[in-house]
């Protein structure tokens, strides 16, 4: 039995899908497929049940889930105590976030505490949200950095985790201004808006589909771009391509010098806060450092 096989099958568990689990864990769909049947035939009995429809586990996989979790947990626990014990991360801390907060709210705080980062190294790994929390529950990263919204989920036992409020942002519909200030595309009209549309495996764009799933007012849109990346997004809002949700924290300054304009009203804006985790069990002391600086900022 592999490691591998166990975090295969939380992944599966929580995603309820076998293609969402794969790309989860960056393995082809029948790749992944092989390991979770290899696991069951190490358990010697079926854990998922057949059927179409989202993967529900058989008692046994139930069962085994719990197992699974805590050994994973152990094993990463106690790979972070080799590594404090020998010495290599007391002056290392991990991060892990989205490449977009990496890019927008973790610049913005990592100006203001230059003077505590003095103290070691802070490694940012960018990432899936849901791979973020894995991260963390594996014991591979120190802090999460993530979107809050009643829309997003963040599976963290708040037995083992705890978490502050770090920032608040929000998606502002934009497009590229005219000479005039007025934006190329807005809503309003009667005309179909091009619409660049983040992909269903990114938080900003469960945020956005979710926002204009629940508007009876949305605007009619026509999807021209999907694309992964809030940075490629921006790109192509500036070339005049269509209409993109992007991070106030990011446009901003280009909608107060005339390069963007706002493209919808208030009412179309997405609201979020972006929320820092961390385990409850004690850190190395710069990352307790690091810590008590961001939760008093």
């Amino acid at each position: 039995m592999q490691l591998k096989w166990l975090e295969d099958f939380i992944a599966l568990a929580q995603e309820r899908s076998f293609t969402r689990a794969a790309e989860l864990r960056h393995v082809t769909h029948p790749a992944f497929g092989r390991r979770i049947r290899a696991l069951e035939a190490w358990a010697g009995t079926p854990l998922t049940e057949q059927g179409g429809g989202p993967v529900r586990l058989t008692p046994a996989g139930q069962a085994f889930l719990e197992t699974a979790q805590q050994m994973t947990q152990d094993l990463a626990h106690s790979h972070v105590e080799l590594h404090a014990i020998a010495g290599r991360q007391a002056r290392t801390v991990t991060l892990a976030t989205g490449r977009t907060l990496a890019r927008t709210v973790v610049a913005d705080w990592l100006a203001r505490i230059q003077p505590v980062l003095e103290g070691g190294e802070l490694r940012v790994r960018t990432c899936a949200l849901a791979e973020s929390v894995a991260m963390i529950e594996r014991g591979e990263a120190d802090f999460t950095l993530a979107y809050h919204h009643t829309s997003l989920a963040v599976r963290l036992d708040a037995r083992q985790f705890t978490h502050f409020t770090l920032a608040t942002d929000r998606l502002v519909p934009v497009a590229r201004a005219r000479a005039g200030g007025a934006p190329l595309h807005h809503f309003g009209g009667t005309d179909t808006v091009p619409y660049l549309a983040y992909s269903h495996t990114l938080a900003l764009g469960r945020l956005v589909e979710d926002h204009l799933a629940h508007d009876p007012l949305a605007p009619r849109l026509a999807r021209v771009v999907e694309c992964d990346s809030a940075d490629a997004q921006y790109e192509y809002v500036l070339r005049g391509l269509g209409v993109a949700w992007l991070p106030w924290s990011m446009v901003h300054a280009d909608c107060q010098s005339g390069r963007l304009a706002r493209a919808g009203d208030e009412r179309m804006e997405v609201r979020f806060d972006v929320r820092m985790y961390r385990p409850k069990r004690r850190l190395s002391p710069w990352a307790e450092a690091l810590w008590g600086t961001l939760a008093r900022k």
